[in-house]
């Protein structure tokens, strides 16, 4: 779990809202994967920003992602980065480029569980389906503020319980297009990222996803038994 969760800090996503009503939730969520279903690629700029009871300040990076249905994805933290995670098909890299260091993660047919809840966790944003979708999160509320809309998910895998209780996602109210996403922590800490200069649909160049270790660096396997 502590591999897993490391993972998920590595790839880093109030007042009182009025809450929908079950009608105008049904209809929030018809809207999003209907427009889920036309979305091929994507890819925004971010500024993630952690906040840990033992820091008194939070901390803030910027960085930038791309995406390409159904899964594969290049995420980039930092400017220059400081980590890239990259994943194609069955198989994700997470890269340190400072330290000449990377991690390989496998995510075949025999990717453990928690593996695939964790990368749940991480692609909430960009559901393959509704019936996949209603599988994984149980959605604890839906509310609308400052032009968003905000579903406060919970996940169903108890691994993933143990590691994040809830997990936050701001959909814009005009093309419910992905604005924000929030991780809340069994520790309390929280890990947001918001959006910006979002492109729906961009031309990608496929090699994008891939990445070639180069011969200067060492790549671990971190589920390896």
């Amino acid at each position: 779990m502590k591999i897993l969760r490391q993972l998920i800090f590595a790839l880093g996503i109030f007042s009182a809202l009025p809450a929908v009503r079950a009608d105008d939730t049904n209809s929030v969520l018809d809207h999003w994967f209907a427009a889920q279903a036309n979305l091929r690629t994507w890819s925004a700029d971010f500024t993630q920003t952690r906040t840990l009871k033992s820091l008194t300040q939070p901390l803030v990076a910027p960085g930038h992602i791309i995406f390409s249905a159904p899964n594969d994805f290049r995420w980039e933290l930092g400017r220059p980065a400081r980590t890239i995670a990259v994943r194609s098909g069955d198989e994700m890299f997470v890269v340190y480029p400072l330290l000449k260091r990377a991690e390989r993660y496998p995510l075949g047919n025999s990717t453990p569980k928690q593996l695939r809840d964790t990368m749940s966790l991480l692609q909430a944003g960009f559901p393959r389906d509704q019936k996949e979708f209603a599988a994984q999160f149980q959605i604890l509320s839906i509310t609308q503020t400052n032009g968003a809309w905000e579903l406060s998910l919970q996940p169903k895998s108890q691994f993933a319980l143990q590691m994040m209780p809830e997990l936050n996602l701001g959909l814009a109210t005009n093309d419910y297009s992905l604005v924000s996403t929030e991780m809340i922590f069994v520790d309390g800490s929280r890990m947001r990222s918001d959006f910006t200069n979002a492109i729906v649909n961009p031309p990608l160049d496929e090699k994008l996803f891939e990445w070639t270790p180069p011969d200067d660096f060492k790549v671990t396997n971190p589920l390896a038994p």
